[in-house]
């Protein structure tokens, strides 16, 4: 039996994140994976980041992940999505080479000392005392302190196309036959959840002159602060539209599709709907947005993005040719259903930690959510803590306020979820303060503590901090009131100031940015975009930030009010019954997150607060 400090199951995105973390802060990790061809393997879409997902690759790099520079380096087109809103919406999406960046992850594995890559499934875990003990199909077992679930859709997966079942996992890959057994010995409570891909494509087949072409930005951003050389855009993405015809034939074929009919029985995401469900749930509308994307530099393959469906073959296939530049389009890969089991979140802590057993963390989509970039935030977050478990210093726990991750790991622990939960803008009360501009300065420190940011990613943040007072410093010189003054302000269609004015004025007007300042008075030239966009960003919007902090702090106050693990619910009077169930399922570490209990009421938290009070100066 051999051992190891820790044992990370499963190679994607949060497998990899996590075993990485361990490693680097000096633990023996091994990564075991069913099939090591499936590392930070891209099922479904190959592209990283998007809405709100942007904000996850960037925290995660700041936090000294691998996912933003694994990124940076297998981009082949790079966009910054809703430049056309505020900052707060604004978010980083790559499409990257799902070859490429399977073969670098996995590289960067291979090549960190501490961290032992193994090929083999995982069947059975055992525990004796602190030990966590890992049996594979082979017999071989692996023993450890630390465990990290992140076997995403794998477990017992199924994958549905039609009537077609298959017991396998993404894209052909083996599936995990007996952990799901294994959990529920140890009383972890499962579901069964659903999602799903689209059909792939041959690029020949396709007509891209009636499509509407998708390129890349020119002013090209980064994922990560270590990434010194800027994306080239190699690729091209394209959109076009389902027709009537498409409606028509998907409702002419309702009893055919397992997602509507019943068949299958796993729960899917409300915010990533099959076709199918889409053309019932909007019957309205008479067309929907697709995106042709390529999967990769070195094959024909296309994925038809928004195109997701269990339909059975021969209907996918006039599903698609009824697409507009797809009356010839060649299937290359059927789109397909997977349910997997995943475990109730709930019976996890804030730190990822089960609650019922020290040292078993779980992380991805076997808590619930969907996506690549919630995979791998989670499992920074699980990797840190199990390093953090294993030295014997407290765990951390990112709040709602200090970043995306925080608002993701609060919502599924504490409010759980009943469906795969997708990281969305809208989720986060304090999206202001939560920009992609300034993941860094929000969590390198952070990330310094727990010894995962190493010296050249701490230098580059340093240098950054010092350049933007440098910037500041620039932008508090006062310019005179003058002719040259009055027609810059005229030609921004702002009214002209009555005296004096600093730079940093200047960019409260609408009409003006720090790039308009910098190309009128000459100033500021020896600085980057991205630096220069941040602090744009930073003055613009300091109103709305000042208030958006004196918020927090009011909020922050029942943040601080810690609830003790052995608090007796059931002792106490004035909060009803409902409540208390809840209080007593999700134990939650403090006011703040008992406030976020569905189904605990103002009124209950105000009799907790109290009691907890009461009970801690010992009355």
């Amino acid at each position: 039996m051999e051992r190891f400090d820790a044992i990370v199951i499963g190679a994607g995105h949060a497998g990899c994140e996590s075993a990485l973390a361990l490693a680097r802060t000096g633990n023996k990790t091994l990564l075991l994976t069913i099939s090591l061809d499936a590392v930070a393997f891209l099922a479904c879409n190959p592209s990283i980041g998007g809405t709100s997902k942007g904000q996850l690759v960037s925290e995660v790099d700041a936090l000294g992940g691998e996912m933003g520079v694994n990124a940076d380096k297998t981009a082949i087109q790079i966009r910054m999505l809703n430049r056309g809103k505020g900052p707060a919406v604004q978010s980083l999406r790559a499409q990257a080479d799902k070859n490429l960046y399977h073969q670098e992850m996995k590289k960067t594995i291979e090549k960190e000392k501490n961290l032992y890559l193994r090929q083999g499934e995982a069947v059975d875990i055992s525990l004796d005392k602190e030990d966590k003990i890992v049996t594979t199909s082979v017999g071989l077992k692996y023993v450890a302190r630390a465990l990290v679930f992140a076997t995403g859709v794998y477990m017992e997966s199924e994958i549905i196309i039609g009537k077609t079942r298959e017991k396998t996992g993404p894209n052909g890959f083996k599936n995990s036959h007996g952990l799901s057994k294994s959990l529920e010995k140890l009383g972890v409570k499962l579901v069964r959840f659903k999602t799903g891909t689209p059909v792939r494509l041959h690029a020949r087949s396709v007509d891209f002159s009636k499509m509407e072409v998708q390129k890349g930005d020119d002013e090209i951003s980064t994922f990560s602060y270590l990434t010194k050389k800027p994306i080239e855009n190699k690729a091209k993405c394209y959109l076009t539209y389902t027709t009537l015809e498409t409606h028509e034939i998907i409702r002419n074929n309702l009893d055919k599709a397992p997602a509507i009919s019943g068949e299958i029985v796993g729960i899917g995401p409300r915010y990533c709907p099959s076709i199918e469900t889409k053309i019932v749930r909007f019957a309205d509308k008479d067309r929907h947005q697709l995106f042709l994307e390529p999967e990769a530099l070195d094959t024909q393959e296309m994925y038809l993005q928004g195109f997701s469906t269990s339909m059975p073959s021969e209907i996918q296939k006039e599903m698609v040719e009824s697409v507009i530049g797809l009356e010839k389009a060649e299937i290359m890969r059927d789109a397909y259903a997977i349910e997997y089991d995943c475990i109730v979140p709930t019976q996890l802590n804030p730190t990822l930690e089960l609650k019922t057993i020290k040292g078993l963390f779980f992380a991805g989509q076997i808590n619930g959510t969907s996506g690549y970039e919630e995979a791998a935030a989670q499992g920074i977050i699980a990797g840190i803590n199990a390093n953090l478990y294993l030295k014997g210093k407290d765990l951390l726990v990112l709040k709602r306020n200090e970043a995306y991750i925080g608002v993701l790991i609060d919502d599924i622990v504490t409010k759980g979820t009943n469906e795969p939960y997708r990281m969305m803008t809208s989720r986060a009360e304090y999206r202001l303060l939560l920009r992609q501009d300034n993941a860094d300065l929000r969590l390198t420190e952070i990330g310094r503590k727990v010894r995962l940011v190493n010296d050249e990613r701490y230098q580059i943040f340093l240098e950054k901090k010092k350049k933007l007072k440098e910037i500041e410093k620039v932008l508090n010189v006062k310019v005179k009131l003058d002719a040259r003054l009055v027609k810059f302000y005229e030609a921004h269609d702002e009214n002209p100031p009555m005296e004096s004015v600093r730079y940093r004025d200047m960019l409260k007007r609408v009409g003006i940015t720090i790039f308009d300042i910098k190309s009128e008075f000459k100033i500021l030239e020896e600085y980057d975009y991205n630096l220069l966009e941040k602090m744009n960003i930073q003055i613009k919007y300091e109103g709305y930030i000042k208030q958006q902090e004196e918020d927090i702090e009011k909020a922050l106050a029942n943040e601080k009010v810690k609830i003790p693990d052995d608090f007796d619910y059931d002792s106490v009077k004035g909060i009803r019954m409902e409540a208390i169930e809840k209080l007593k399922e999700i134990k939650p570490l403090n006011l703040g997150q008992a406030s976020r209990i569905s189904g605990v009421s103002p009124a209950d938290i105000s009799v907790l607060s109290i009691l907890v009070k009461r009970n801690k100066h010992g009355n």
